[in-house]
């Protein structure tokens, strides 16, 4: 079975502002992160599809507990989006005091970018995540 899309090339589309996802040429769903077969109806008949990077935030967490190397970064707030192409992705949300963070942010409408984090000794290397900004 041949893998449409490669984390590798998803991680690079992403420093570069694009979000790759995979849509199902059977059912039409779209999966993003990356997987082999559709997280609906479990194809393989997938193609390489860019998605807006636009939804609405369905929940959130705030991190005040590093994890080890990321000390620098805390405290963040990590969001849940429904994506307006359809899936839920997570990713860091930028622009707001994590400490500020409550129930009030569920369901706002955010727009995606992204951070290009360090490598550290449980990783390959540097790599970037979904980065939302309020809209």
């Amino acid at each position: 079975m041949e893998q449409k899309l490669i984390f590798k090339d998803y991680n690079e589309a992403l420093k570069q502002n694009k979000l790759l996802g995979l849509k199902c040429r059977d059912c039409g769903a779209i999966t993003v992160p990356p997987k082999m077969v559709c997280r609906q109806c479990a194809s393989p008949d997938m193609e390489v599809v860019e998605l807006k990077g636009s939804g609405k935030i369905r929940t959130f967490t705030t991190v005040f507990v590093a994890s080890e190397g990321r000390e620098d970064e805390i405290p963040y707030t990590i969001v849940m989006v429904e994506l307006d192409d359809g899936p839920w992705i997570m990713g860091n949300l930028d622009g707001i005091d994590p400490a500020q963070a409550s129930m009030e942010l569920v369901g706002k409408k955010v727009k995606m970018g992204n951070k290009v984090f360090p490598g550290d000794k449980y990783s390959a290397g540097e790599g970037a995540r979904p980065l939302f900004s309020l809209v």
